[in-house]
């Protein structure tokens, strides 16, 4: 169900910026990508706190939807996840930090995904002592350049552990770098390498597809691929439902006169008589700056942002403050809006794409920017 805590509560009444957490949406939009790949199981990437939604909300919407393999980025998530779910398979993608963390991923069952010789090293002292092979994910870059055994280090971790077995690879993966753009070069090279990387580990497990890569089709689906940002709504063109709303309340409506500014540098001036908006979040929210609208220097190259209300697009007036962000309502039909309503900043009628480019930055980051002081 959407996730609004006690809205006629007094925290509601109090609030000045709501963020409403749609998980039927989330559950559609998994169900909607494992359709995608029928050949591969489909993960959950829920790190940065399930991308800012609320790991402890998201997860069990996610498992309920039939999802019973996570990815997180730190032990820490981990753990944190270990918690809601006691019987997920989870990887934490990074921070085998030394061999005081692999005992903490193995007494949370959690699963490293190696990224290292040193790494790989760390997960065989610990599973030699411990006298198990514990599982272990093995990451090969394919071109990213970011974390992962170059593939010939690969060839010889698999060559070492064909003999050894002091590890117990259950999945090899690796991260495409550009999915995004359909007909980038580097996908293919990409496909190529980790189709000879996962030969190396024999019958293992394999998955390259994040959620940009689930689009590109089945040769890169593998066995398990990896959605992140599609669960919540964040990527356009695959019939995905936005998840997360996000308003902000109005404190003020004001006249400005033709010629007068509006917020800090006198920036954006007026063009004719207007009211404006003032509502209540800002930066301190998760409003980036760069929704600054026309008149302001920094804003974006698309213009500034835009906020929805009285069934139309307002634009971001002047600089987004601290606490505040003013919209230009002139073209709302006069007496629609009131003191208490709230304007939609991206949802439903406004895409969180749209939003992220507006302000020179990705749907990544306005999730995961989103502040503790949304209701």
């Amino acid at each position: 169900d959407t996730l609004s805590i006690h809205e006629t509560g007094v925290e509601a009444r109090l609030a000045g910026a709501f963020a409403t957490i749609d998980l039927r949406a989330l559950q559609h939009n998994y169900r909607t990508l494992a359709a995608l790949a029928p050949t591969a199981r489909t993960a959950g990437v829920v790190k940065a706190d399930a991308y800012g939604l609320g790991i402890a909300e998201a997860v069990p919407a996610l498992a309920a939807a039939g999802c019973d393999t996570f990815f997180v980025a730190w032990p820490e998530e981990g753990r944190a996840l270990r918690k809601v779910s006691p019987h997920a398979r989870i990887y934490v993608l990074g921070g085998l930090f030394g061999r005081e963390a692999a005992q903490a991923y193995a007494e949370a069952s959690l699963i490293p995904v190696l990224n290292s010789r040193r790494e790989t090293a760390i997960w065989e002292g610990f599973c030699s002592t411990d006298g198990v092979a514990h599982a272990c994910a093995i990451h090969v870059d394919t071109g990213m350049n970011r974390l992962g055994l170059t593939f010939e280090q690969a060839r010889t971790l698999a060559e070492e552990n064909a003999l050894t077995s002091a590890l117990d690879p259950v999945l090899v993966m690796s991260h495409l770098a550009g999915a995004d753009q359909p007909d980038h070069p580097l996908n293919q090279r990409q496909l190529e390498t980790f189709t000879a990387a996962r030969q190396l580990f024999g019958g293992v497990e394999a998955s390259l597809a994040n959620s940009a890569g689930i689009a590109l089709g089945a040769d890169f689906h593998f066995d398990l691929v990896r959605p992140g940002i599609a669960l919540y709504g964040g990527l356009s063109g695959l019939d995905l439902q936005p998840v997360v709303c996000v308003e902000a309340r109005i404190v003020q409506i004001r006249t400005v006169r033709a010629g007068e500014a509006v917020s800090y540098g006198a920036a954006a001036v007026v063009q004719r008589d207007s009211r404006v908006a003032i509502c209540a979040a800002g930066y301190a929210d998760g409003l980036p700056r760069a929704l600054s609208g026309a008149g302001v220097p920094l804003r974006a190259v698309t213009g500034g942002g835009h906020g929805f209300a009285g069934g139309r697009r307002v634009p971001v007036l002047g600089r987004v403050t601290m606490d505040m962000t003013m919209f230009d309502i002139t073209d709302v039909e006069d007496g629609a809006l009131t003191v208490g309503d709230r304007i939609e900043v991206f949802g439903p009628n406004l895409p969180i794409e749209e939003a992220a480019m507006a302000a020179g930055t990705i749907s990544y980051e306005l999730l995961t920017g989103l502040s503790r002081r949304h209701h």
